[in-house]
């Protein structure tokens, strides 16, 4: 592998998958990885989890959300920029912008290999991306589900991501084609990470629960639990601030959402106020964060997330 990889952009489905398959490929080296988020780092974090090994084995550091460096820790990675350790693999990843823009040229200069994470905005591309979604699992999909798919959930790339990863754990051996894309949809093929986020949203703790212990223990990676999650809120959201009296299929295209997906959210809109809504996104964001390696038991951390959401709702 490169000594240096830069995951630059904005789009965090992109970025997670990049990072998750850089992550494959060092394991497969036997590569001890460590993880760190660029924002919660004090002096020293960067330039210990950089020092030189006494073993000479291979290592990696994963630097995430780079742009949120503090100040005072950009020199460590400027110095070992400077003179590099061979037995070192160092992926940074950047949401783009002009935040960091500095450290972010002198990373450039280093040569690293740049994987591009912008949003996708043509059809084609989304289309693309989705096929190497499914050839990423080993599964094949008919042109017709790839494009029922986009048209459904291109709005979102995490929930695109998400739902492709459902799809392939729960459709039958072979290539996957819109009938089962479109019994994805109606639910009658059982989606374990949208069970959770349905179960959340609704204020069912325990149903919550089980369906997380039935989604991890079909491997479902935690990430997807809280896309899926994030992805219902963020829909909540949106259609919280709808006219009520407009109809679905008008507000479809402001809203960037299928209209299926309208009278879903307002049909779970009732038991949510906008304070609830506020807080339980922070406390997935944070649950994200912690699954991705900032915790240590990420499937504890899951469980709290999901208690303290539902009890929000409860205390309206």
């Amino acid at each position: 592998m490169n000594a240096f990889y830069l995951i630059l952009g904005s789009e965090g489905a992109l970025s997670d998958r990049a990072v998750t398959k850089l992550t494959a490929q060092l394991k497969e080296s036997n590569c001890e990885i460590t993880n760190l988020f660029a924002g919660e780092t004090i002096v020293g974090d960067i330039a210990d989890a950089l020092a030189p090994s006494l073993f000479s084995e291979k290592r990696a550091l994963i630097l995430r959300d780079l742009q949120d460096l503090p100040e005072d820790n950009r020199e460590e990675i400027i110095r070992y920029l400077a003179a590099p350790d061979e037995s070192m693999t160092v992926i940074f990843v950047h949401k783009g912008g002009v935040k960091g823009k500095a450290l972010l040229d002198a990373i450039k200069k280093v040569k690293p290999e740049i994987i591009s994470c912008e949003p996708l905005k043509k059809e084609t591309e989304k289309e693309d991306f989705v096929k190497s979604l499914f050839l990423d699992t080993g599964r094949k999909a008919t042109p017709g589900a790839i494009s029922a798919l986009v048209g459904a959930l291109g709005s979102d790339m995490r929930e695109l991501q998400s739902a492709i990863s459902q799809i392939c754990a729960d459709a039958p051996a072979g290539v996957i084609d819109e009938v089962m894309v479109d019994k994805f949809h109606q639910g009658r093929i059982e989606t374990t990470g949208f069970d959770v986020a349905d179960a959340v949203i609704e204020g069912n703790v325990s149903g919550a629960l089980i369906a997380l212990r039935s989604a991890l223990e079909t491997g479902t990676d935690p990430v997807m639990i809280t896309s899926a999650i994030a992805s219902a809120l963020r829909s909540l959201a949106k259609v919280s601030g709808a006219n009520r009296g407009t109809k679905s299929f008008e507000l479809a295209g402001q809203l960037g959402m299928a209209p299926w997906q309208i009278d879903k959210a307002r049909r779970q809109l009732h038991r949510w106020s906008p304070g609830a809504i506020a807080d339980a996104v922070g406390v997935i964001a944070t649950a994200d964060a912690q699954v991705k390696g900032a915790a240590s038991d990420p499937i504890y951390a899951l469980e709290k997330a999901l208690t303290r959401i539902v009890s929000s709702q409860r205390a309206l």
